[in-house]
């Protein structure tokens, strides 16, 4: 019996550097009403952050279930914060995290004014 012969799987080009993060940059996630620009502080475990919220508010941040897996965080990056409705002025969620490419964009775009602003960054 003859073999049934394979085909080799057509794969799509591999994407540059440069197509990457400008795909990137052309669908930038911004905050929402009630949401606002955080910098990650410190981890303090169990998926919980310190974060610096732009409306000069230190808050509490926990990385939801659905995203725990997929979101991995660290110091320094800039993330969106959703405050909670009950302790909001303490707490909140970590809704997004972005890209060094996206966070020089969104500085040209003077979104993060307030973060040149600051000494640390």
């Amino acid at each position: 019996m003859a073999k049934p012969k394979r085909y080799p799987k057509k794969r799509k080009p591999a994407m540059s550097d440069a197509d990457r993060i400008q795909s990137e940059i052309s669908r930038i996630k911004l905050p929402w009403k009630g949401q606002s620009f955080g910098i990650v502080e410190q981890r303090l475990g169990g998926s919980r952050m310190r974060v610096r919220c732009l409306d000069s508010k230190t808050r509490i941040c926990r990385i939801p279930g659905r995203l725990k897996r997929s979101l991995w965080v660290r110091e320094g990056n800039i993330v969106i914060v959703q405050p909670w409705e009950l302790g909001g002025d303490q707490k909140g969620d970590i809704v997004y995290k972005y890209t060094n490419a996206q966070v020089s964009y969104l500085k040209r775009k003077d979104h993060l004014k307030a973060l040149e602003e600051t000494d640390e960054f």
